[in-house]
């Protein structure tokens, strides 16, 4: 990714090696050298990377032709295979309510990206499925995705990447179940 330059109130040129998020620690070391800043050090780190991620991700995605919450119905659905899903198992994958899932697959069904069939096993039940426009634009998405992610990694080593996905892990593991 490109650095960013510095804005107007930057100060000096930081010495090699060094992030902005060192000059911001090294600021409040400055201003309150009573408090201690480490936690900065890691998570204003991991939110200036999160930007940086959004930002490749909704490159991705309208280089794809969907938005970012049609990635996530989509990309639920790739990974359940062929039969469809539920609505509700779509809202418990995705996060949201279910007059907000309503919503989305209407307008995703109105675009051809997935369908809506009754479920062979329960006439009650409405399965929703890939269309193969849908399949074909996740896919691709999901291409790209993964190539901008390469990309942001690509400074690391592998042994750091894979460390730094077992340290992340442990820290997200405080936050979210293990799995269902």
């Amino acid at each position: 990714m490109p650095a960013v330059p510095p804005g107007p109130d930057a100060g000096p040129a930081a010495a090699p090696g060094t992030d902005e998020v060192d000059r911001i620690v090294a600021g409040w070391a400055a201003a309150r050298p009573d408090l201690d800043t480490s936690p900065l050090e890691v998570l204003s780190r991991v939110s200036r990377l999160a930007r940086h991620l959004e930002a490749a991700r909704r490159a991705a995605f309208a280089a794809s032709g969907i938005e970012g919450w049609e990635f996530d119905v989509l990309s639920a659905l790739r990974r359940a295979g062929g039969e469809g899903v539920s609505a509700g198992a779509l809202v418990h994958q995705t996060l949201v309510t279910s007059g907000t899932m309503t919503t989305r697959i209407d307008k995703m069904a109105a675009r051809g990206l997935v369908t809506r069939a009754r479920d062979p096993r329960d006439r009650r039940a409405v399965r929703i499925a890939l269309s193969p426009a849908g399949e074909a634009a996740v896919d691709q998405a999901m291409e790209r995705l993964v190539a901008a992610e390469r990309e942001i990694l690509a400074p690391l080593p592998a042994a750091s990447r894979a460390a730094l996905a077992s340290t992340l892990r442990e820290l997200l593991a405080g936050f979210e179940p293990a799995g269902d």
